[in-house]
């Protein structure tokens, strides 16, 4: 129950945003209340005169209405909500209907919780005229029978003459609160018991809300309505014996839920994910970045002192009382049954140290500058494939393979358990085919060495620096920086404006696994077709560096130089490309190298 239980935390935290409508934001629902959108507008007099009557605009949000228990999540079997509701309940064609509507707002009206708009409304809506009203007024087009063609439009109402600031039922807070009182009084006062969320005495229901998730309407992260012995299997004979959940807190709960995923619920795959402080401290997502990644960092050392500062901004704005952090993952098994995934509760200071060490040690560079990839561009790079968006290729995942992976990496980076070894191999396996990727290679690359950085230091405790380290005693790494040597060796010859694969690119995928081999494979085209069409200060500089190379090589015992290599070979292979591009500002010019 801990995920209800915060969520009734935020929900009793946050009571100044309840029934309040803010613009560009999700209403924080009133207990009782539903969200839903009206399609016909009725405004009347103060003594329950037709005045007029409009469509409202699709683009108008959402609002609140009363709901009992039963109608909240009502199906096929008829069931009126107390006021704003379907035609079908409101007009009088459907007398079971209308029936239930009358009287359901009649002992409303009628009860000492009643509200100044009630009985205009009341009185209008027994005169029967309603149907004909919208008929006139141009609002509805009736059938051969006088039915209206959509008769499940709901109605919302206006009320002109009241003593209120607004007209509108659903502007009004005194209204939410006289309903609530109202449907607390007439509720099963016997059906107290143990509520499991806030531990009190208190009124329980079995019926909860749906639709916390708008994609996922129907389903229900509470349910059990299955008396056929499938639910229950043979533990349970009621479903009372299984959980007990009072009526006021299961409202209050599912309501904030819902507000939480609207207003900043990421969707990843088939799956919902929540970061959010019950206590309304403003934090970064689980999912999302860490501080401002629009700033252009080209040193190491400068991007560390960025997430530092971004750490002191975000821990000087923290509560002098400890708060917490709620992390969840919300999926639909099935059309009815929403599940939670994966649920964590940290204190804020903690989770903010712990996003930081994640973007500290998972990184790279990025077009020369240093950032830390997201993790859609980790599970995209690692699974997507290459489709054509725009006019430009890019990565797609799997909608599930995407939702199940982002998952473990935000319980990765939340936790602070070690990158998945599996996730890392297959971004080497890519990375270590660049024809298979070529528009999204260099992405993949980049993203590759951010992860076996992180990799390197969540099992071996190796801070892998991003700069390049000639003297660098790893196998794999010198290797990775010879045929970086190859493939520019090959460009330095062709013409302007020439794209095409060097030799040593497409050797790639082998190279890896029988390096040494390949490298002397690759060497002898060299020879053959490319050396000699240098310049002899270029021939001279490079020849250098692949025999200053070769003896770092050379230092490792015999047996091991045709061994595969592991996953820093690529991070040698990056940075020694990095440094053979740059600038001739930050190099020596081939006349200044010593031959």
């Amino acid at each position: 129950m801990g995920l209800l239980q915060k969520a009734v935390e935020t929900y009793d935290a946050h009571s100044e945003f309840i029934g309040a409508e803010i613009e560009g934001h999700e209403m924080l629902v009133p207990v009782s209340h539903i969200l839903t959108r009206a399609e016909i507008e009725i405004t009347l007099e103060d003594d329950g005169g037709f005045c007029s009557a409009r469509l409202v605009d699709k683009k108008e949000p959402k609002i609140a209405i009363p709901a009992t228990e039963e109608s909240a999540g009502r199906t096929s079997s008829p069931c009126a909500h107390p006021l704003c509701d379907q035609l079908c309940y409101i007009c009088d064609y459907n007398e079971k209907k209308h029936g239930l509507y009358i009287n359901q707002l009649t002992r409303w009206a009628n009860s000492e919780y009643s509200h100044p708009m009630l009985l205009p409304i009341l009185k209008y809506v027994e005169s029967k005229t309603v149907l004909s009203d919208l008929k006139n007024s141009g609002i509805i087009k009736l059938n051969d029978k006088g039915i209206p063609e959509n008769e499940k439009m709901i109605v919302r109402w206006r009320v002109h003459g009241i003593k209120t600031p607004k007209d509108g039922c659903w502007q009004q807070k005194s209204l939410f609160k006289a309903f609530g009182d109202w449907y607390s009084s007439i509720q099963n006062f016997d059906k107290r018991s143990l509520c499991m969320i806030t531990g009190n005495n208190e009124i329980t229901t079995g019926n909860h809300p749906k639709g916390i998730v708008s994609i996922k309407g129907n389903a229900k992260l509470i349910s059990a309505n299955d008396s056929s012995g499938f639910t229950f299997r043979g533990r349970f004979t009621d479903q009372s014996q299984a959980a007990t959940v009072g009526y006021i807190a299961s409202q209050k709960a599912h309501n904030a839920l819902r507000w939480i995923v609207a207003e900043q619920g990421a969707i990843f795959g088939d799956r919902v994910f929540l970061c959010w402080s019950p206590q309304g401290v403003k934090i970064c997502h689980a999912a999302g970045p860490f501080g401002d990644k629009s700033k252009v960092i080209t040193k190491q050392s400068d991007y560390q002192d960025e997430l530092k500062n971004t750490l002191k901004g975000y821990m000087s704005e923290l509560p002098e009382k400890n708060s917490t952090v709620v992390i969840a993952a919300l999926d639909a098994a099935t059309t009815g049954r929403l599940s939670i995934t994966y649920y964590n509760e940290l204190m804020d200071s903690d989770y903010l140290n712990r996003l930081h060490n994640w973007d500290k040690h998972c990184c790279w560079y990025y077009k020369k500058y240093i950032n830390s990839p997201t993790l859609s561009a980790i599970v995209n790079c690692a699974f997507g494939k290459v489709m054509t968006e725009n006019g430009k290729e890019v990565l797609k995942t799997d909608t599930k393979v995407f939702g199940q992976h982002m998952q473990r990496l935000i319980s990765c980076r939340v936790d602070g358990m070690c990158i998945p070894f599996d996730i890392m191999k297959a971004l080497i396996n890519r990375a270590s085919s660049p024809l298979g990727y070529e528009k999204v290679w260099d992405k993949i690359l980049s993203t590759t060495c951010a992860v076996i950085k992180k990799y390197r230091y969540d099992y071996y405790k190796e801070e892998y620096e991003m700069e390049l380290k000639p003297e660098k005693t790893d196998r794999s790494y010198q290797f990775g920086r010879l045929i970086a040597v190859f493939e520019k060796v090959e460009k330095d010859t062709y013409n302007n404006g020439e794209d095409r694969d060097t030799y040593a690119i497409r050797m790639m995928n082998v190279f890896h696994r029988r390096p040494l081999f390949i490298a002397n494979d690759i060497e002898k085209h060299l020879e053959r077709a490319y050396f000699g069409r240098l310049k002899p200060q270029s021939r001279i500089y490079y020849k250098k560096l692949i025999g200053e190379i070769l003896e770092e090589i050379y230092k490792f015992p015999q047996e091991e130089w045709n061994n595969p290599l592991s996953e820093t070979y690529l991070m040698g292979y990056y940075l020694q490309r990095n440094d053979l591009y740059k600038s001739k500002k930050e190099v020596k010019t081939e006349e200044e190298v010593k031959l």
